[in-house]
């Protein structure tokens, strides 16, 4: 393996920040100290930088197998990197669904030598039907550490309660996409002012604040781990924090879409600006803000879902959900850091810690000893998101045409650097 010297740099992760140089040699970070003279085959000038341990996006949609016109994991993985991502959480609405051993391997044999890591999510019930639970045994054996129906939810409250019953036993997270299927009911985009004014028919905030309701019951009822997917809305957060006073083993993400736009945006009758929670009200954002600074909110994510141009262009028919995982680290600098909401450190926990805790994985940091996963960011870069240059086969970004301020320029996976615009 090379060895990699970072010269003077801001070194950060949830405790630590500090300038001083770091050497990285056989891919662990072997040095810490200031002035360091040790020889290394590439020296980078950090100066004005920031390194930061690598992100880690637990909720990506890799479209691989079956939806490979979208995206596969190759350029899934490519786009990570970029990003500062050198782990995921792939979920399970792929064709064939991952409901067996087979497709979880196939995965994670396609991503070995990307440098990330890409952890198959596997399905809670058959075909992701709602009927029959997956052999969740057989599951873990060939490489999940989580289940989720993700897409949809499990509609039958018996099957969900007995699923959490179930990972408990094989250690497993279970992860919900909260939306009752009965109340969305073809809705497109967040009901209220900007769907009536649209015409279209849109998503009552019930219909995710309920399942999100439901599932802590459920989890609370047999003493389970619960993962609530992508809160948009004020009543979901509210419903988490008191779980978590009350000790329910909740856990919750958000994406940056969520905490940055409205469903104003919507007036525009653009469906890349259409994804499933949609984007909500400016309470909604106000809310998801304050729940991310009170801890209630654990990790940001992207929910990194690619589909083509030509399944976009048609406002209403168009299927939810937006690219996320090269603008997610400048999306959550300009939105949160820049504006005095919440530390740097903070944005390491909620986006480099948190998912890995969550999920039982090894933890990056900046200390001697601990493997090189990380990310050099220049965070006072202000750039303009042009969907052309993404390295997602898909452009479907709600973050199009805007400046962003903060910008990852390598990506060291494992010791070695897998992305570098420096």
């Amino acid at each position: 393996m090379s060895s990699i010297l970072i010269r003077n740099i801001r070194a950060v992760d949830n405790v630590t920040d500090t300038t001083a140089d770091v050497l990285i040699k056989d891919g662990i970070i072997a040095k810490i100290n200031s002035g360091i003279t040790d020889g290394a085959e590439q020296v980078i000038d950090g100066t004005g930088l920031v390194l930061m341990p690598s992100l880690f996006d637990m909720h990506v949609h890799l479209r691989d197998p079956g939806f490979t016109h979208k995206e596969d994991v190759l350029t899934g993985c490519a786009a990570a990197l970029a990003g500062g991502v050198t782990g995921v959480l792939a979920m399970p609405n792929t064709k064939p669904p991952c409901d067996n051993p087979e497709t979880i391997s196939y995965i994670i044999d396609k991503a070995k030598g990307t440098g990330v890591d890409v952890y198959p999510v596997g399905c809670i019930t058959g075909g992701m039907s709602g009927n029959g639970l997956c052999d969740y045994e057989a599951l873990k054996a060939a490489g999940c550490i989580c289940i989720s129906d993700d897409g949809r939810p499990v509609e039958n409250a018996e099957n969900m309660r007995r699923a959490l019953e179930l990972s408990k036993e094989n250690g497993l997270l279970v992860a919900s996409h909260c939306e009752d299927l009965n109340i969305i009911n073809g809705g497109i985009m967040n009901k209220g002012e900007t769907s009536e004014k649209l015409g279209v028919k849109g998503m009552d905030r019930a219909s995710e604040d309920y399942i999100t309701a439901r599932e802590m019951i459920l989890a609370s009822s047999v003493g389970a781990r619960i993962h609530i997917c992508h809160v948009s809305t004020e009543g979901s957060a509210a419903m988490i924090r008191f779980a978590k006073s009350r000790g329910v083993k909740v856990t919750c993400e958000t994406a940056p879409h969520y905490f940055m736009l409205t469903d104003k945006l919507l007036e525009k009758r653009d469906a890349d600006y259409r994804m499933n929670p949609p984007l909500r009200a400016p309470e909604d954002v106000k809310a998801i803000i304050e729940a991310i600074k009170d801890g209630t909110i654990d990790c940001i994510i992207t929910d990194h879902a690619p589909h083509a141009a030509e399944e976009k262009a048609d406002f209403e028919k168009a299927p939810n959900g937006v690219v996320g995982l090269e603008t997610s680290l400048a999306a959550t600098l300009t939105a949160l850091y820049h504006t005095g909401e919440i530390s740097l450190n903070r944005v390491v926990e909620l986006m480099c810690i948190n998912p890995r805790k969550i999920l039982g994985l090894d933890i990056p940091c900046i200390r001697e000893g601990s493997t090189a996963d990380l990310v050099i960011a220049d965070i006072n870069r202000k750039w303009t998101v042009e969907p052309e240059k993404l390295h997602s086969k898909s452009k479907n970004t709600v973050f199009k045409g805007m400046e962003l301020t903060g910008k990852p320029l390598v990506t060291i996976s494992n010791g070695e650097i897998r992305y570098n615009v420096l």
